[in-house]
């Protein structure tokens, strides 16, 4: 069994909530071996907000505003501190491997509220954290050769933390520290009230939702923001939809080693789970070997 410990309760008065709503939540709970806890549960007006998730949710002159809340903010900034602190002596190389996957996913799990201002303050406080650890790397240089060494201008950006490792090949490649105010705040769509997962008459209406959070993912990725609208979203091998928590691969039809192209009629794109039931079935009609990379 799994349990989902956060909730929220809303009512029209206080009283309703402590007199009614919340001895019925106490005795629905003592049954399973559960209870409210007494710490983290309390009854607020929305005018004052409250925390829930990592999120403040409030209402300020009568209009609902969901933002990060102030402890989550602190706790992933100190997080971040540590993990810079730790790493005093890495190659600047590996200190932006190690942030980036962190500072990505928190600035992800709040693009869909209110985070713009706060994204702006995170990335400000991430960079004077990274700039003391380039200036105790560096005690008898001067603040210019630092900046020299380690931040750098990108476009209409000053001052990113970059630096240009070569890769398999020789050939240098840019890597630079991600900002978590270029995360795109993309709105979250309402569920409608009635709409029923377990009902077959709203499968239509979710897989259209889920359909619409993929488009939001692949966006701007060229192959498979074009392969996905060709498929209709569909797995050639299953013939199920492909969204946004699936694990997918793209494969071409005809192999390269037989003179496929890398271009759209060529390449599909399949679940993770189902490449190998296409490689066989294509192999076969194509005579080759279909185990070749993808683009």
């Amino acid at each position: 069994m799994r349990y989902a410990d956060d909730f929220i309760i809303t009512g029209s008065s206080k009283e309703l909530l402590e007199n009614e709503v919340k001895p019925c939540v106490e005795d629905f709970l003592a049954e399973r071996g559960l209870e409210l806890s007494k710490e983290k549960t309390r009854i607020t007006h929305i005018s004052e907000g409250f925390d829930f998730l990592g999120q403040n949710v409030r209402k300020y002159d009568g209009k609902l505003l969901t933002k990060p809340s102030a402890k989550n903010v602190k706790t992933f900034l100190e997080s971040v501190r540590e993990i810079i602190r730790v790493n005093r002596a890495v190659k600047q190389e590996t200190l932006i491997h190690l942030l980036n996957p962190k500072i990505r996913g928190w600035a992800n799990y709040h693009r869909h509220i209110v985070s713009k201002k706060t994204y702006v303050k995170v990335d400000y406080h991430i960079w004077r954290a990274l700039w003391r650890w380039a200036r105790r790397k560096h005690p008898r240089k001067s603040c210019r050769w630092v900046r020299q060494r380690y931040f750098r201008t990108q476009g209409h950006r000053h001052w990113v933390f970059a630096t240009q490792p070569r890769g398999y090949d020789g050939t240098p490649r840019t890597l630079s520290l991600y900002s978590a105010s270029s995360t795109r705040i993309v709105r979250y769509r309402e569920v409608k009230a009635d709409a029923n997962p377990c009902d077959p008459a709203w499968d239509s209406y979710f897989a259209h939702r889920q359909g619409m959070r993929m488009l939001e993912r692949l966006q701007g990725r060229g192959f498979p923001d074009n392969l996905w609208r060709q498929q209709q979203g569909k797995c050639p091998g299953c013939g199920q939809l492909i969204v946004e928590d699936d694990r997918w691969v793209i494969r071409p039809i005809v192999p390269f080693k037989a003179g496929g192209g890398r271009t759209v009629t060529n390449l599909k794109m399949l679940h993770s789970t189902c490449q190998r039931s296409f490689r066989i079935a294509a192999g076969k009609a194509s005579g080759g070997d279909n185990r070749v990379p993808a683009p």
